[in-house]
C-alpha cells in the first residue's frame, strides 16, 4: 500500500510551509550564520528533515530512513566519485610538476586573474558542464584556479558563480530532456524557450563574475574581453538551442568561447594587469618568456584527456555500450547486470505517491531505483584519464597508488558531507515537503511567472541539480500554469532557467568547491559570499519570465501548447 504525500499536514498552509522550511533553515543557518562545519550542518539538517517527515508529514519511518540511505548512496556515487577523480588528476599534475607549467602557460596567455577566470571558470567550465555536469565543472575549475594562484576562497566562489548560465544544458542537455519527460512538453520547444532566456545571462554572468572579484573599475579594464567571452558563448547558446537541440549547446558554446577569447587575447591586452597576489594593478602585460610548446602540451595532456573522457562518456552511443545496452550497430560488450546493475530500494520503491496538485495524475508512484553504473559514470572516465596520465607524467605506479590512497583519505570527510547533503535532499523529495514549499509560491497569482523561476531556484538549492529540480517541480509548474491561464512552456522552462542560479548555493556544489580548493571547513564563508549573487540573478531571471508572460510574449516560441483554462473562465 503506497503512502500518499500530504501537502498540508497541519491544516494550515502557512504553518505547514514554516515546518517544511525547518530542515533548510537549520542547514543554512548552521552553515552560514553559526559558523558550523558543513558536516555538522548537513547532519543536523538531515535529522530535522527526518523529524519533519516522520513526525509532522506522517511518512512511514522505514520509508523515510530508506530515502536517507538512497540519497547518501547517490551522494557517494556518482557525485562523490566525480570529486575523487578530479582531485586525483589534480594531485597527479601537482606531484609531477605539470601543474606549475599549466599555471605558467595560463599566465603567459594573460597574467591578469580576471582574464584567467574568464578562460578557466566560464569558457572551459561551460564545456565541462555540457560534457559531464553533476559537480565536475566546479571541482575541476576551482582546482585549476587555485593552481593558477587564486586564493582558495576566491577560486571556490568564482567557480560557483561561473557555473550558472550553462547549467540548464548540462550533461548533454539532461535537465531539458528530463523536464520534457516530466511535463509532456516538446523537448525542442523547451530547448528553444531556454535559448531565449539564458543567452542574456550568458552575457551578464562573465561581467558579474569579474565585477565580483575586481570591482566595477576592474570590470571596465577588461570589458572588451568580457564581451568577447560572453557574446561568443551566448550567440552559440541561442543558435544551437533553437536550431539543433539541447545536447551540444554547452559543449559547442564552451569551445567557441574558449577559442574566441584566447584568439582575442593574442591581439589585445589590458592596460593594467590585475591579480589577487599584487592587490594593486600594474602596468604592462606581466607575461614571462614563452614555454616550449611541447612542454605545455605535456602539462595540459592529463586535463585534455579528462575533457575527452567526460565528453565521450556523455555521448549516448558510448554510454549505451558502457551500460551494456549495445550501440554502433552491435551488441553489448558486457551484460548490463555487470556494468550497470539496478537495485530497487527496499521499503521505498513505489511506496510513496504524489497526488494533485503536484502531479497531473490521480496518483503517481515514486520510483526509487539505485543504479550502480560504475563503468558509464563520468567519474570513471575521469579516473581512467588520470590512470592513463600516470606514465605520461613520469610517476611510478607505486607513487600513484599512494596518491590515490591519500586522496581518498583526505576526501573522507567531504564525501561523508556530500552523502549527508544528498540524504537530506532525498528525504525532502520523498516526504513531499519540497512540494509544500513549492505550493507556497503558487499562490502568487499574476506574479507567478516571477516566482516560477524562484521555485526552480529553490529546487536546485535543495537538491543540487537542475535535473532533479525539473523532475521534482516540473509537473507542479505545468499544473499551476494551466490553472492560472499561463503558457505552460514558458512557466515550465522557467523552472530550469531559474534553477541554474541556485546551483552556486546548493550545499553539494559548495562542498565540492571547498574540497577542490582545500577549504573543507570554510563552506559557510563560501555560502555567505555567493548567496547575494545567487538571489539577485534568480530575481533577474524571474523578472525576464514575468516580462515574457506579458510585454515580451513575442519571445515565446510560436506554437507552444496553449494553457488549459480553469473551470469558470
Amino acid at each position: 500500500m503506497a503512502w500518499l504525500q500530504n501537502y498540508d499536514p497541519l491544516s494550515s498552509p502557512l504553518l505547514s510551509t514554516v515546518v517544511a522550511l525547518l530542515p533548510l533553515a537549520v542547514l543554512l543557518g548552521l552553515l552560514a550564520l553559526a559558523g558550523q562545519s558543513a558536516a555538522r550542518a548537513a547532519v543536523a539538517g538531515l535529522v530535522t528533515a527526518l523529524v519533519v517527515a516522520i513526525g509532522v508529514v506522517g511518512m512511514p519511518v522505514d520509508a523515510a530512513l530508506a530515502a536517507a540511505f538512497h540519497g547518501a548512496a547517490f551522494g557517494l556515487f556518482p557525485i562523490g566519485w566525480i570529486v575523487v577523480g578530479a582531485m586525483f588528476v589534480h594531485r597527479l599534475t601537482a606531484e609531477s610538476g605539470a601543474l606549475a607549467i599549466m599555471k605558467r602557460s595560463v599566465t603567459n596567455l594573460s597574467a591578469d586573474h580576471r582574464l584567467q577566470a574568464l578562460l578557466i571558470a566560464f569558457s572551459f567550465g561551460a564545456f565541462l558542464e555540457g560534457a559531464a555536469g553533476f559537480g565536475a565543472p566546479v571541482a575541476i575549475s576551482a582546482a585549476l584556479l587555485a593552481g593558477a594562484g587564486f586564493p582558495a576562497l576566491e577560486a571556490s566562489c568564482i567557480a560557483l558563480l561561473a557555473n550558472t548560465a550553462p547549467v540548464a544544458f548540462g550533461a548533454l542537455g539532461t535537465p531539458i530532456v528530463t523536464l520534457a519527460r516530466v511535463t509532456g512538453l516538446d523537448e525542442q520547444a523547451i530547448s528553444a524557450m531556454a535559448g531565449r532566456q539564458l543567452p542574456l545571462f550568458s552575457l551578464i554572468v562573465p561581467a558579474w563574475m569579474v565585477a565580483a572579484m575586481a570591482g566595477w573599475r576592474g570590470l571596465v579594464g577588461v570589458w572588451p574581453a568580457v564581451l568577447v567571452c560572453g557574446l561568443s558563448f551566448s550567440v552559440v547558446q541561442a543558435a544551437v538551442s533553437n536550431l539543433v537541440g539541447p545536447a551540444l549547446v554547452d559543449v559547442v558554446g564552451g569551445v567557441v568561447s574558449l577559442v574566441a577569447l584566447a584568439a582575442f587575447l593574442r591581439v589585445w591586452k589590458p592596460a593594467e594587469v590585475w591579480s589577487f597576489a599584487g592587490a594593486a594593478p600594474r602596468r604592462g602585460s606581466g607575461v614571462r618568456p614563452a614555454l616550449p610548446a611541447a612542454r605545455v602540451a605535456w602539462a595540459w595532456a592529463p586535463w585534455l584527456a579528462v575533457s575527452v573522457a567526460v565528453f565521450a562518456w556523455g555521448v549516448p552511443a558510448v554510454k549505451g555500450v558502457l551500460e551494456g545496452k549495445g550501440a554502433f550497430g552491435g551488441g553489448p560488450l558486457l551484460p548490463a547486470r555487470v556494468v550497470a546493475p539496478s537495485f530497487e530500494v527496499p521499503r521505498l520503491h513505489e511506496r510513496v505517491a504524489k497526488v494533485p496538485p503536484a502531479t497531473r495524475q490521480q496518483r503517481e508512484l515514486e520510483p526509487a531505483v539505485y543504479r550502480l553504473n560504475w563503468l558509464s559514470a563520468s567519474g570513471t572516465g575521469i579516473v581512467l584519464a588520470g590512470l592513463a596520465s600516470v606514465p605520461w607524467l613520469g610517476i611510478t605506479w607505486r607513487r600513484a597508488g599512494r596518491i590515490a590512497v591519500a586522496t581518498l583519505r583526505d576526501l573522507a570527510g567531504s564525501l561523508a558531507t556530500i552523502a549527508a547533503m544528498l540524504a537530506l535532499a532525498f528525504v525532502t523529495r520523498y516526504s513531499g515537503t519540497d512540494v509544500i514549499l513549492g505550493l507556497a509560491l503558487t499562490g502568487t497569482g499574476a506574479a507567478y511567472p516571477f516566482f516560477a523561476a524562484l521555485l526552480g531556484w529553490l529546487g536546485v538549492a535543495l537538491t543540487g541539480s537542475d535535473t532533479s529540480s525539473n523532475a521534482m517541480f516540473g509537473s507542479l509548474q505545468r499544473v499551476t500554469a494551466e490553472q492560472l491561464g499561463l503558457d505552460p512552456l514558458l512557466i515550465c522552462t522557467a523552472n530550469s532557467t531559474g534553477g541554474v542560479m541556485g546551483k552556486m548555493v546548493d550545499a553539494q556544489s559548495i562542498v565540492v568547491a571547498a574540497t577542490a580548493t582545500g577549504l573543507e571547513r570554510a563552506e559557510g564563508k563560501i555560502l555567505r559570499r555567493v548567496l547575494p549573487h545567487s538571489l539577485a540573478l534568480a530575481a533577474l531571471v524571474g523578472l525576464l519570465v514575468w516580462l515574457q508572460a506579458g510585454a515580451l510574449s513575442w519571445m515565446v516560441p510560436a506554437g507552444s501548447p496553449p494553457a488549459r483554462q480553469t473551470v469558470g473562465e
